[in-house]
């Protein structure tokens, strides 16, 4: 049945509402991309079995009848990732919530928790004593305020008719119905809402630009080319509720005069484009996309282009090359996007999570949204908590949360207890923050003036055992990598730093390598044609400006405290406890170890490899490595 028209979207939606609570039972399996990596899929299809074949039990999509309904589901991504397979069983208002499940528990699950009453024990998160059933109970999910992320984990990602009964489309109901397209505008600007992919930049300042422009071919475009190595919260949201992601792409649409929307995806990402086009399709034969939406003038076609993993397509100018058909290669600025973007129209360009927030905003006010995050950057923030830290997953919280909340509070603290060192945050174009920063508040203003950036929201904790040098290196040979060519600031200029951190790390810097290093990123930085090269060197200058000590131990004492260089690691026996078994001497390529049997040996570090052989076969740990 087609929508045509505003009475016929509310009775969908009343009619979707009213099927979601016929429900008895609901099976939540978590399917995204962390869960499916771990088995989701085949749990979901072992529930699917088990239902099917319950006695007394149907598992149709439709009103309550006299036998149990169950309904068993893929959602998006419940956020838990540390600890998945996630599954979670609900009941009304009730829910538990299930981790580290595995195929074999499936049985149990349907017996004791769908058929019968019963929580098992053994399979929920607990800690120092304390076991938690319900999902919001937990202290990583508690702690989180989901605008964003509100549907993921909680409905079938590929179902219009639950997304419906969530309250979908009634944000863009409300704007074609009951606002110009000059009021939406306004509303998204007075509630402050800055671009989530990185730039911060004031959505509806950019919205009014495109708006005010005479040329009338417009488009509405989203960056879902999510690049940063750890980052994996435009992905999650884009498979996770992809409705949503194209109701807000929608709204904005309405807001500017445009007709035509693409969504720019990391071909990486083959669940969120399988996701997408599913939703697209099924919105296309409802009549919720294409001509005349809801009865109206208003007409709008959704487009999905796939990148082919260039970090450099997160910049506008390279991305809209990309759809074209083009290569992707930032230009020269301005023309701004909001004038000549795709096709030299006017265009909108915003991220996932910037799309995302926007039925909320529409729904309860600017006035709301403002009520959540900081004074200068308003609402929440998707994160990608990732590295030594307890609890990895995806989060979202206020704008202004600090980094203890987030490490602690919500991350449970660094793995095994150990001591933290930093925090990388905004990826390969961000920075490092520190201790001494753990009580910072994260918005868009704040981080700059420690020289780091939001950025897209990856977070990578890293431990005392972390080389500061060493991630410096891991992060420009990404961005050298990724690094279009275009420009000779980018293209040479991190191609000489690379080389200057290998020769570091290689154990055979110089004092001179260090000054021509923060000289070299000043250059980059300030020369460079697009954001990518401009950023790169940011990494770089917050180990240097943080972990000075770290680089001066690497070049004048060539050692690495942490042990991670290889080129600076001495192995040792230790004769305590050295048996003489020989095992080390037998498995060296380079017969770099001597000793008699049944005696201590020792190894010559002039002929050592650092190939770790000998300690990966050493029986008794007598091993190490200083």
């Amino acid at each position: 049945m087609t929508i045509t028209n505003r009475a016929e979207l509310d009775k969908c939606r009343e009619s979707a509402e009213k099927q979601l609570n016929a429900y008895d039972c609901r099976i939540l399996v978590c399917s995204g991309t962390g869960c499916i990596a771990t088995g989701s899929e085949k749990i979901y299809k072992k529930m699917l079995g088990i239902a099917e074949g319950a006695p007394g039990v149907t598992i149709e999509f439709g009103p309550h009848d006299e036998k149990e309904h169950v309904g068993v589901k893929r959602t998006g991504c419940q956020g838990f990732c540390e600890f998945g397979p996630l599954v979670r069983i609900q009941k009304g208002d009730h829910v538990i919530q299930y981790i580290k499940v595995k195929e074999d528990d499936c049985e149990e699950i349907f017996e004791k928790s769908v058929v019968g009453d019963e929580v098992i024990e053994r399979l929920l998160y607990a800690k120092e004593g304390q076991s938690y059933v319900q999902p919001d109970e937990i202290p990583f999910i508690a702690k989180q305020t989901r605008i964003v992320l509100e549907n993921c984990g909680k409905f079938d990602a590929e179902s219009l008719d639950e997304y419906m009964a969530a309250g979908g489309f009634s944000a863009l109901e409300k704007a074609l119905f009951e606002m110009t397209p000059e009021q939406v505008v306004e509303e998204v600007d007075l509630s402050g809402l800055r671009g989530r992919g990185g730039g911060g930049f004031p959505a509806g300042k950019k919205w009014k630009q495109v708006a005010n422009q005479k040329v009338k071919e417009r488009y509405v475009v989203c960056n879902g080319d999510e690049g940063d190595p750890g980052a994996f919260m435009d992905g999650s949201v884009m498979e996770g509720d992809p409705f949503k992601l194209i109701e807000g792409m929608m709204i904005a649409a309405y807001a500017v005069g445009s007709s035509d929307g693409y969504i720019y995806v990391r071909a990486e990402y083959p669940n969120s484009v399988a996701r997408l086009h599913h939703a697209i399709d099924v919105m296309e034969e409802k009549n919720l996309l294409g001509e005349n939406i809801l009865g109206t003038d208003f007409c709008f076609h959704m487009h999905i282009n796939r990148g082919a993993g260039a970090f450099v397509c997160g910049e506008g100018s390279a991305l809209t090359a990309s759809i074209e058909g083009n290569r992707g290669m930032p230009r020269t600025k301005p023309p701004r996007t909001v004038d000549k973007g795709l096709w030299a129209k006017p265009t909108v360009l915003n991220n996932v999570e910037t799309y995302a927030n926007v039925p909320k905003i529409i729904l309860e006010g600017h006035e709301w949204f403002r009520t959540i995050g900081t004074e200068g950057s308003p609402g929440t923030k998707t994160f990608s908590l990732t590295g030594s830290i307890e609890n990895t997953g995806l989060i979202e919280v206020p704008m202004g949360t600090t980094l203890r909340e987030i490490i602690y509070d919500i991350g449970g603290g660094l793995k095994n207890g150990s001591e933290f060192k930093a925090v990388q945050i905004g990826g390969p174009s961000g920075g490092c923050l520190t201790e001494k920063h753990l009580d910072e508040p994260l918005d868009f203003d704040s981080v700059k003036k420690f020289g780091a950036i939001v950025g897209s929201g990856g977070l990578v904790v890293m431990n005392v055992d972390t080389c500061m040098v060493e991630v410096a290196r891991f992060f420009m040979s990404f961005t050298q990598r990724e690094s279009c060519g275009k420009c000779t600031p980018c293209r040479e200029g991190t191609k000489r730093m690379l080389e200057i951190l290998e020769k570091i790390v290689a154990g055979k810097g110089e004092m001179e390598d260090l000054e021509r290093l923060e000289e070299l990123a000043e250059m980059v930085k300030s020369m460079s044609l697009c954001g990518l090269g401009k950023s790169a060197p940011l990494p770089v200058l917050s180990t240097i400006r943080m972990f000075r000590d770290e680089y001066v131990e690497h070049i004048v004492d060539k050692k690495c405290v942490s042990h991670t260089c290889k080129a600076m690691q001495n192995y040792y026996i230790n004769p305590d406890k050295c048996k003489g078994c020989t095992k080390c001497a037998r498995n060296c390529p380079v017969s770099a170890i001597s000793g008699e049997k049944k005696a201590p040996h020792v190894i010559d570090n002039a002929k050592c490899i650092k190939c770790g052989s000998c300690k990966d076969n050493c029986s008794f740990d007598a091993i190490e490595i200083r």
